[in-house]
């Protein structure tokens, strides 16, 4: 019986070994993206005509309308929205803030509030500075020490890790759950390093929660430069008494409805069967999201304009999902995964593009070991277009409530050296991509999904599986 077993997975495997068509098929592919591609077109437009699209803004409405329009335009056999109730927060008047040495001497320093958090006084808050490098710290310190004081979290991104997003891991509990904490400690305020290898003058945003603190317990958040947070670092050392003091104007309102932008291609011969492409649709208030998310937006939408143009049918239904809220909340992966649920839709695949724009690398991917034997059989096929990682690994937060013990999901992976210069900052903006970069990168998912559509999973996902 083990034989028996053994023989037919091995002859999954090699069914579905690449040849000479598939082959051509990515080179149509690639030629296509390059020569003819849209997805920068549709990046200038999105980021330059349209701009920020923080969940709850007009910019995020308006960015919907015009997804969905441009799918309609390409021929799709079904473009739909799926409603969502997303958070709304909104920045206000831009943040001010300062260092005061002594009486009279100040060094305007650039910040920017962390999203969710609560405002200052009208006035601003101005406190001493207690310098830490981490959450844990708070303990140690105690409470005599902190208390009164703004908390000011400087722990760096770790240089020597080579994957800029395991540094990024290493340091973000400070800006998520950083304000909560510190506030258990008496601390009136909290200043976070911003998440960023390079040393430069842009404050990086992101979302922090409170989670279930009371609202009169909630401090103001506020994210430094690295530049502005060496400076504060080095003068404490020198004035341990400085004060900071920072002005913060930002609201929580209550929640509104937004969207999902959805469209599909139905497969020829398994209708039911879905394969999904997506990015989010949203992104942070400061710069235009062309990287964050902007970039993947246009790559997925971009898979199903390339499929259409090169005369691909595919077997299984390809659907692109534009997800809402990935920024601060992540109300539209959970929504989608639970439409799905609903449904007993079966997904197969899931695909998610959501770290920059920048050259494609490979894929990591969720999956079992017999699942990831089929894609490392599919390595060859990419090995000309130099992407060569494919590792299991994680995929991506909008996708990841589809999983199950049977499907495959995977994120691309671009190279991520550049990617924190940019993310969540007024930089990350049109200007900050390569054309060529985004467009490979276009290129590269829909080969994937070309190769998943074909030859499907090692062990299909039975029928009747609820999500």
């Amino acid at each position: 019986m083990i034989r028996l077993v053994l023989l037919l997975f091995c002859c999954t495997i090699l069914c579905a070994q690449p040849n000479s068509s598939d082959k051509d098929q990515l080179k149509q592919f690639y030629d296509l993206a390059l020569l003819e591609g849209h997805s920068y077109e549709w990046l200038d437009y999105l980021a330059n005509r349209i701009g920020s699209r923080l969940s709850g803004s007009l910019g995020a409405e308006r960015a919907v309308a015009w997804t969905k329009s441009e799918l309609d335009s390409l021929g799709l056999d079904r473009v739909y929205l799926q409603p969502v109730k997303v958070p709304k927060w909104v920045r206000g008047s831009k943040e001010f803030a300062l260092i005061e040495t002594a009486p009279g001497i100040t060094f305007n320093v650039p910040i920017t509030a962390l999203g969710g958090s609560v405002a200052t006084p009208s006035v601003g808050l101005k406190a001493p500075v207690i310098e830490v490098q981490g959450i844990e710290d708070l303990a140690k310190i105690g409470r005599k020490n902190i208390e009164g004081k703004i908390v000011f979290y400087n722990r760096p991104m770790q240089a020597n890790l080579i994957s800029t997003f395991q540094a990024y891991s290493g340091c973000v509990d400070q800006r998520y759950d950083g304000a909560r904490q510190a506030s258990d400690y008496g601390a009136v305020g909290v200043i976070v390093r911003s998440m960023n290898l390079r040393l430069d003058d842009f404050p990086h945003t992101g979302s922090m929660s409170y989670g279930e603190q009371d609202v009169s317990k909630r401090i103001p958040a506020a994210a430094i430069s690295t530049n502005a947070a060496e400076k504060l670092s080095y003068l404490l050392k020198l004035e341990p008494k400085l004060k900071f003091l920072f002005r913060q104007q930002c609201k929580t309102y209550p929640d509104v409805w937004s969207d999902n932008v959805i469209g599909e291609i139905k497969g020829s011969e398994f209708p039911n069967e879905i394969i999904v492409v997506g990015g989010h649709l949203d992104s942070w208030d400061l710069g235009d999201g062309a990287h964050d998310d902007g970039a993947g937006v246009v790559q997925s939408m971009e898979v199903l304009r390339l499929f259409k143009k090169s005369g691909y049918r595919p077997k299984r239904t390809i659907r692109v999902v534009l997800f809402m809220n990935e920024e601060n909340g992540l109300r539209g992966g959970n929504a989608y995964a639970n439409s799905a649920l609903a449904n007993n839709e079966k997904h197969i695949f899931a695909l998610e593009s959501d770290a920059g724009g920048f050259t494609p690398r490979g894929f990591s991917f969720n999956c079992s070991d017999e699942e990831f034997a089929q894609v490392d059989s599919w390595k060859p096929l990419f090995k000309p277009y130099l992407i060569h990682y494919f590792e299991q690994g994680g995929s991506g937060a909008d996708v990841r409530p589809l999983k199950n013990k049977y499907n495959v999901l995977a994120g691309l992976r671009p190279d991520s050296q550049r990617y924190f210069d940019h993310h969540h900052a007024e930089n990350d903006t049109f200007d900050a991509v390569n054309k060529r970069e985004l467009e490979l990168g276009a290129a590269t998912m829909t080969s994937l999904i070309y190769l998943y559509d074909k030859y499907g999973l090692v062990n299909p996902v039975p029928s009747t599986l609820k999500q």
